[in-house]
C-alpha cells in the first residue's frame, strides 16, 4: 500500500469520525429539546383546564357579587389574555418571546383571581354555595398541577440548556438551529404562594 493511499484512508477515517461525532451531537440536542417541549404540553393540559375552570368560578360568583361587576370582568379579561399568551407558547415553546409573554399573563391572571378570591371572602352566602367551593378546590389542585409541571418543564430546559452550552455541543449547537430555552419562571413573587380560600366555614 502506498503512503497517499494510507493517508487517504486516514483522512476519510477521521472525516468518518466528525460526522458521526456531529450527527450525535444533533440526534442528542433534538431528544432534549423534544423533552422540553413535551413538559411544556404537560403544563399547557393544566392552564387549560385552569381556563375551563375560571368561566365557571366567575359565573357561580356573579349572583353573590353583584356590586364587583369590574373585579369578575377583570379575571375574564386576564384569564383570556393568559388563554391567547399560552396558546402562541404552545405552538412554539422553544420561543422565548412567547414564553415571556404567558408568563406575564400568567402573573396578571394569579393577580386578577386573587382578587376574586379576597372579594370572595368577605360574602357568606358565596363562601358557603357548595359549588364554589368545588370550583374553588378544583382551581387549588390545578394550581398545584401546574407547579409540578413547571417543576418538570425547568429541569428538562436545564439539561437541554446546559448540554447545548458544554463542549463539545457548544460547538456545533448554534450553527445546527439549537437556540437556549427559557425557563418558566413565576415572575411576581406573590405568585409562588397558591392561593388558599377556605369555603368550609
Amino acid at each position: 500500500m502506498s503512503g497517499t493511499l494510507i493517508t487517504l484512508l486516514v483522512l476519510a477515517a477521521i472525516g468518518l469520525g466528525v460526522i458521526f461525532w456531529a450527527i450525535g451531537i444533533y440526534n442528542g440536542l433534538v431528544q432534549l429539546r423534544n423533552r422540553f417541549k413535551n413538559a411544556f404540553a404537560q403544563i399547557d393540559v393544566q392552564l387549560k383546564r385552569r381556563y375551563d375552570l375560571i368561566p365557571n368560578l366567575v359565573e357561580t360568583a356573579k349572583g353573590y357579587l353583584s356590586h364587583e361587576r369590574e373585579t369578575l370582568e377583570a379575571v375574564i379579561k386576564a384569564r383570556n389574555i393568559a388563554a391567547s399568551a399560552a396558546e402562541a407558547a404552545a405552538a412554539n415553546p422553544a420561543s422565548a418571546g412567547n414564553l415571556k409573554s404567558l408568563m406575564s399573563a400568567e402573573t396578571g391572571l394569579s393577580g386578577a383571581l386573587s382578587r376574586l378570591m379576597v372579594v370572595s371572602e368577605q360574602y357568606p352566602d358565596l363562601k358557603a354555595n357548595e359549588t364554589m367551593a368545588q370550583l374553588t378546590e378544583e382551581l387549588t389542585s390545578t394550581e398545584n398541577k401546574i407547579a409540578f409541571a413547571r417543576q418538570a418543564y425547568n429541569d428538562a430546559v436545564m439539561t437541554y440548556n446546559t448540554r447545548r452550552e458544554v463542549f463539545p455541543a457548544v460547538l456545533l449547537a448554534g450553527a445546527m438551529g439549537f437556540q437556549a430555552a427559557e425557563l418558566f419562571e413565576v415572575e411576581d413573587p406573590t405568585e409562588r404562594i397558591a392561593p388558599k380560600v377556605d369555603f368550609s366555614s
